[in-house]
């Protein structure tokens, strides 16, 4: 696949990791403030068992291009120790995505490209 053009890029998703028995209460926090302070995104649901190729708990925001330069400052103040994954959602080759050109704020945590990504590249 051919490099992706960061101009096409429309929307980007961080995945906030979390413990449930640990941290959660940290995810809610962060979700409640990114809910007030950007209500233009999209806040995914709660998964408390490890999903798709991700290998820990989690919930998604999606986000616009144009939020990217005020929202990612805005997860680094505000994550509290939590792990996040920030990718391009629309570069078409999803393996690279969650891995090649990711985004880590904190603890870099494995992605299951293997099983989950199998064939994209």
């Amino acid at each position: 696949m051919t490099t992706p053009d960061p101009a096409a890029i429309g929307s980007w998703h961080a995945h906030i990791y979390y413990d449930p028995e640990t941290t959660r209460d940290r995810a809610q926090a962060l979700r409640e403030k990114i809910a007030r302070a950007f209500p233009e995104t999209l806040i995914g649901g709660w998964h408390d068992q490890p999903v798709g190729p991700h290998t820990e708990p989690m919930y998604q925001v999606v986000f616009a291009h144009a939020l990217f330069e005020r929202f990612l400052p805005f997860l680094a103040i505000h994550r509290d120790g939590l792990a996040i994954l920030v990718h391009a959602d629309s570069t078409g080759d999803h393996a690279a995505d969650h891995t090649d050109h990711a985004i880590w704020m904190g603890q870099v945590l494995p992605i299951k490209t293997a099983q989950w990504l199998q064939g994209t590249r």
